[in-house]
């Protein structure tokens, strides 16, 4: 299945801007929780294992109070795996395409009007979407998979109080969505030790060479004063302990079978550190996403629902 870049008229379509405008975070405001029952308590953040992504992933929005808290009838939805790299899925490569494909199923069951998938790619944009299969299991699902792989489509914004991202290229998609639902994969990195959540907003500006001239981890944490996700769910189920984050050997690959949940992008981070078998004290990151107050590392502090299958 190919996917061709959007010609003018069609990109026009999807309700896009087209071309770079300058504009000022905050830019727009995703609910954070959408209490369904303000009587019930519900957790922080679910981490649950021993199942298949697809049942984990049902039995995890569950706990945390259905899909429906966070889409609402009639949104427009933004689904952002990780499809950074033309390889299988049973690579770990990049994030479980079942689990996609059951993330957006469950949008639009909630009456999402729309569900887009993209990221900015590192290997040929093609090839990662199809290789993955994460382009088609997205469009079986009912999604509309987006282009990212082009500068115009970017749009240049400032974000107040950032260290060093003070101004950052960001798809176009973003400012004119409703729900951000964040997808990362669990594997080691070369460079920030571990890529999360808060790293996986990478594929959403254009000029990720910035972050590593500038300051990797500093500018992760500032982009998230942008983006905060409405919701942040990692995939674990196979997990790259080593030579990350796309060189893995097959022996680097831990079938973990565990997925986390949480509209908390730090305190997932936090968890899946853990879960990982490393400190999050030690992910610089995760401690200047805590600065930046865009979350809490503390788990202690959390109330956290642990699940099996």
């Amino acid at each position: 299945m190919k996917t061709q870049p959007l010609k003018r008229r069609e990109f026009l379509k999807t309700g896009l801007k087209w071309g770079a405008v300058a504009v000022t975070a905050p830019l727009f405001s995703w609910p954070q929780l959408l209490q369904a029952d303000p009587a019930i308590q519900y957790p922080d953040l679910v981490a649950i294992k021993n199942g298949e992504p697809e049942a984990m992933f049902d039995r995890a929005i569950e706990a945390m109070g259905g899909i429906q808290r966070f889409v609402r009838k009639g949104q427009t939805v933004i689904v952002k795996p990780n499809i950074g790299w033309a390889r299988e899925p049973e690579t770990g490569a990049n994030t479980h395409p079942g689990l996609v494909r059951r993330i957006i199923e469950h949008c639009l069951q909630a009456g999402a009007r729309k569900v887009y998938v993209f990221d900015n790619t590192c290997n040929n944009w093609k090839a990662c979407y199809q290789q993955s299969q994460i382009e088609a299991m997205a469009k079986a699902a009912g999604a509309t998979v987006a282009p990212a792989h082009d500068e115009r489509y970017y749009q240049e914004i400032t974000i107040p109080g950032a260290v060093t991202l003070k101004k950052v290229k960001v798809h176009e998609l973003i400012p004119d969505c409703d729900v951000f639902i964040n997808v990362p994969v669990l594997k080691h990195h070369g460079s920030t030790r571990l890529t999360i959540a808060m790293k996986n907003l990478m594929g959403a500006v254009w000029d990720r060479g910035y972050y590593h001239h500038r300051g990797l981890h500093q500018c992760i944490a500032d982009f998230g004063l942008y983006c905060k996700p409405t919701l942040n769910v990692v995939d674990a189920y196979r997990v790259t302990t080593a030579n990350g984050p796309q060189r893995a050997r097959p022996e680097d690959v831990k079938l973990m079978r565990a997925l986390l949940i949480s509209s908390d992008m730090v305190a997932i981070d936090a968890a899946a550190a853990k879960l990982f078998g490393s400190d999050p004290q030690t992910i610089d990151y995760i401690v200047m996403g805590q600065a930046h107050k865009l979350g809490e590392m503390n788990l202690e502090r959390l109330n956290i629902q642990r699940l099996t299958l």
